[in-house]
C-alpha cells in the first residue's frame, strides 16, 4: 500500500473540484455563525462528527468493495437536501474523472457506466482509493480531512482569515479526525454482514437547510 498515493489523493491540488465548494461555510459566514478561527473550529467540529462521519463510512465501505449502487442509495437516503445531493454527485463525477486518469481501473470504469451523472463523492472516493491501492483506513481519513479542510480553506477566502489560523484549526481537530476515521472503518467492516443499513446516519439539519438557501442565492463565491 502506497503512502505517497494517499498524499496524492488527499492533496488539495488533486483536480477533484473541491476548491469550488465551501462545505456550508459560505452560508455560515453570511449568517454570522462563522466570524473567525474559534467559530470556524466549532463549525468544522460539528461537520466532522455528522456529515464527516457519514462520508468517511461510505468511503471506507467503498474501499472495501461494497456494491457501489447500494452505497449510493444509502448516501442519497442520508442527504435530505436536493442541493447537497446535486453537489455530491457533481463532486463525485469530477473525482471519478480525475481518478480514472490517475489510476486507470476496471472498477472505476464500471462506476462511470453505472452512474453517468455521477455517484456521491464519498462512494467514488472509496473506489478511487481502492484503485490507488489504498485501504479503508486511508479512504476514511481522506474523507474526514476533506470535510473540514474544505470549509477552512473557504473561510480564508471569505473572511480573509489568516491561513496560519486556519491551519491551526485543522491541526487541533486532527485527533478527532483520527477517531472519526477509526469509527468509520469499524462500521464499514460490519456492512459486509449487515448491509448498508449499518452505516451511520448522523444528521446536521442546519447544514441541509442552509444548503437549500445558499443554492438560491443570485451571487455566491462557492457552488455549495
Amino acid at each position: 500500500m502506497s503512502r505517497a498515493a494517499l498524499l496524492v489523493l488527499a492533496d488539495g491540488r488533486f483536480p477533484a473540484g473541491g476548491h469550488a465548494h465551501s462545505g456550508g461555510a459560505e452560508a455560515a459566514v453570511k449568517a454570522g455563525r462563522i466570524t473567525g478561527a474559534a467559530s470556524l473550529e466549532e463549525f468544522c467540529r460539528g461537520r466532522l462528527h455528522t456529515a464527516g462521519l457519514v462520508a468517511a463510512s461510505l468511503a471506507a465501505a467503498g474501499a472495501l468493495g461494497v456494491d457501489a449502487g447500494e452505497l449510493d442509495a444509502a448516501a442519497d437516503a442520508r442527504t435530505p437536501s436536493p442541493a447537497l445531493r446535486l453537489a455530491a454527485r457533481k463532486l463525485g463525477r469530477q473525482l471519478l474523472r480525475a481518478g480514472r486518469a490517475t489510476w486507470p481501473s476496471g472498477e472505476l470504469d464500471a462506476v462511470a457506466r453505472e452512474f453517468p451523472k455521477g455517484a456521491h463523492q464519498p462512494v467514488v472516493l472509496g473506489r478511487v482509493a481502492r484503485a490507488a491501492g489504498l485501504g479503508p483506513e486511508d479512504a476514511a481519513h481522506c474523507a474526514a480531512y476533506e470535510c473540514v479542510s474544505g470549509p477552512a480553506g473557504a473561510v480564508v477566502r471569505l473572511l480573509s482569515l489568516d491561513p496560519f489560523d486556519a491551519t491551526g484549526v485543522l491541526a487541533r481537530l486532527a485527533p478527532e479526525m483520527d477517531r472519526v476515521a477509526d469509527r468509520a472503518v469499524e462500521v464499514a467492516r460490519v456492512v459486509a454482514d449487515e448491509g448498508v443499513g449499518a452505516l451511520p446516519a448522523a444528521s446536521a439539519p442546519l447544514l441541509e437547510i442552509s444548503a437549500e438557501s445558499h443554492a438560491a442565492w443570485g451571487v455566491r463565491l462557492f457552488a455549495s
